[in-house]
């Protein structure tokens, strides 16, 4: 815990509305959080991700313009929900307990943080926050419809935004040089944004199948948050000195 985390709990308590107030809450983050706090560097690059997506939706070039910003909304709730939960001290995610109880430990690099949390908000959020999206615009997670041509269309700049941060964050949590010889490249060399967004309109699709069934939605939920935490765990082994 820091010092500040009732205080980022207050800017994220109110669920957005809309990417504005999306932007608003993820800059009162960036504000408050100090170099030293891992989260830092995830919110930095959601942010910049959130940014881009916001001027692709603003620039058109897209079948269904406010499924895309519906998206943008329902899926940054699921973050905030989960690091007011966590503050709160109410039951959060374990992929997201993976960072949130890593927060402070400086041998951990930048880049693994912003990766652990892109790995526990697509791994895991994504296909909820398609679902939510889905049942707010009354359409439904259809392989090949036009929302998933939305999707898919802004593939290419999450990669762009990803592979500028594995450039940037290599460094460790203080700021310092990582040692010559590691192998924190083998471990976030195969991380592959598109691949894990198909994975999650998948993982969407059936949750969207499993809406009659809440005993087996829950459990699938459960096996995704415990896949996510593994590999959340894994992405944030300290790089030996």
């Amino acid at each position: 815990m820091f010092p500040y985390d009732p205080q980022m709990c207050a800017a994220v308590a109110r669920p957005p509305q809309n990417i504005p107030e999306v932007m608003a809450a993820m800059e009162a983050i960036d504000a408050l959080t100090g170099e030293a706090d891992g989260l830092k560097w995830f919110n930095w690059l959601y942010m910049e991700v959130t940014k881009a997506v916001g001027r692709r939706v603003t620039g058109g070039g897209f079948h269904d313009l406010a499924w895309l910003a519906e998206l943008d909304v329902q899926f940054a709730r699921l973050y905030f929900a989960a690091l007011g939960g966590w503050i709160g001290g109410q039951p959060t995610p374990s992929c997201w307990r993976a960072l949130f109880e890593r927060r402070n430990l400086t041998p951990i690099a930048r880049i693994q943080f912003a990766l652990a949390g892109i790995n526990a908000h697509i791994n895991h959020d994504l296909a909820l926050a398609i679902n939510a999206t889905c049942e707010a615009t009354g359409t439904a997670p259809d392989h090949g419809n036009t929302q998933y041509q939305d999707y898919c269309a802004v593939n290419g700049t999450l990669d762009g935004l990803v592979n500028l941060a594995k450039q940037r964050l290599m460094v460790r949590l203080l700021g310092d040089a990582l040692p010559v010889i590691n192998n924190l490249e083998d471990t976030i060399a195969s991380w592959n944004v598109a691949a894990a967004r198909e994975a999650a309109w998948v993982n969407a699709e059936v949750l969207w199948s499993l809406r009659g069934m809440p005993r087996l939605w829950t459990r699938y939920c459960g096996t995704l948050d415990g896949i996510t935490s593994v590999a959340g765990k894994t992405l944030l082994v300290p790089v030996p000195l």
